[in-house]
């Protein structure tokens, strides 16, 4: 006959086995305020995400290629990028491409209201 204790320590093993221990990362985002111009040592990004995909300044692209494509738009001066996000897009989406544009230096990411 099996005691106690070696029943609660293989559950205990089981449970410890059996599940995951990850470590959620944090998002920072920035509220876009309404009247603001760019100064002239910045340049001004437009991306529009909706169900169907992702557009930078009006033209077609993926969450893979928005990186290289911002870091062309730079040139060598400080980015703000506007996000305005369709309301049939969720919250994974967004949280993909924040994490994709998030080791671009100099850039500033300001997420409007969903249209």
């Amino acid at each position: 006959m099996t005691s106690l204790i070696d029943v609660i320590f293989l559950l205990l093993l089981f449970f410890m086995l059996s599940s995951t221990f990850s470590k959620f990362a944090e998002v920072e985002v920035q509220a876009a305020s309404g009247g603001g111009q760019p100064s002239g040592d910045q340049a001004l990004a437009f991306l529009r995400a909706t169900p169907e995909g992702l557009s930078l300044n009006g033209t077609a692209l993926g969450v893979d290629e928005l990186p290289q494509r911002l870091r062309d738009l730079q040139a060598g001066k400080p980015l703000v990028l506007l996000v305005n996000l369709n309301t049939e897009v969720d919250a994974q989406a967004m949280t993909d491409i924040l994490v994709a544009v998030r080791g671009i230096p100099d850039l500033a990411v300001s997420v409007m209201g969903a249209s």
